[in-house]
């Protein structure tokens, strides 16, 4: 490929509003105001933007997803300013959801990329029944209405309750549904089956949002 050909294939584009993607691991916020974003997203960005990050986990958008059992918890900083963001996350695809105002998600706090700030978030930990995800899993709520990022390893599936899932590959979950988690009995005598911690997803109604990639937060840590 000729260099000016590779340039011109490569080249951003600017066209259009809200989050867009420039490729499937890649999303590009025109800006013209106040966006939060996951801390250490940021690739690249035109215009005049400033970074700041958040501290706090009391409050609305003031705050950060507390710390995960993996320990890297998920920060979240306010990028201000006019121009064009562009952010991903270990080359994770990017899911683009446009919540309502009556609708609302719970996202595993390491897949949270971005949302407008007029989506309001609650962060939320789904406790373990039996101690075995030493303290559960951290999760943020988020309620429309606004534009929200999420990031998956692969094509995610959508599936429909009742259903049990790997907590390391959980990425989300309606907000309608309260998972709990399961404990799995050995495999066979003196041998687990690597699948110790399930959770459970009970009802008809709903769905949950599964990847084909253990992130290891939970289950990894017994």
């Amino acid at each position: 490929m000729e260099l000016q050909e590779f340039t011109q294939s490569n080249a951003p584009d600017e066209g259009g509003d809200g989050f867009q993607k420039e490729n499937n691991r890649l999303l590009d916020i025109p800006l013209d105001g106040t966006v939060m974003v996951k801390a250490g997203s940021m690739v690249a960005y035109t215009g005049d933007i400033t970074f700041t990050g958040k501290s706090s986990a009391e409050g609305g958008l003031t705050g950060m997803v507390k710390e995960a059992v993996s320990g890297e918890g998920t920060p979240i900083m306010e990028a201000t300013g006019n121009g064009h963001l562009y952010i991903a996350e270990q080359s994770k695809k990017v899911q683009l959801l446009d919540l309502d105002a009556d609708e609302s998600i719970s996202v595993n706090g390491n897949d949270v990329l971005a949302f407008e700030t007029s989506v309001d978030y609650e962060i939320n930990t789904v406790k373990s029944i039996s101690g075995m995800a030493a303290g559960g899993l951290t999760n943020v709520y988020l309620s429309g209405p606004g534009e929200v990022a999420i990031s998956t390893h692969g094509d995610p599936l959508v599936m429909t309750p009742p259903v049990y899932t790997d907590p390391d590959a959980t990425v989300a979950w309606s907000a309608n549904l309260s998972p709990s988690f399961e404990t799995n009995k050995l495999f066979e005598i003196g041998q687990t089956s690597g699948e110790s911690v399930q959770m459970e997803f009970t009802g008809s109604e709903g769905f949950v949002v599964v990847q084909p990639n253990e992130e290891g937060s939970v289950t990894q840590a017994q």
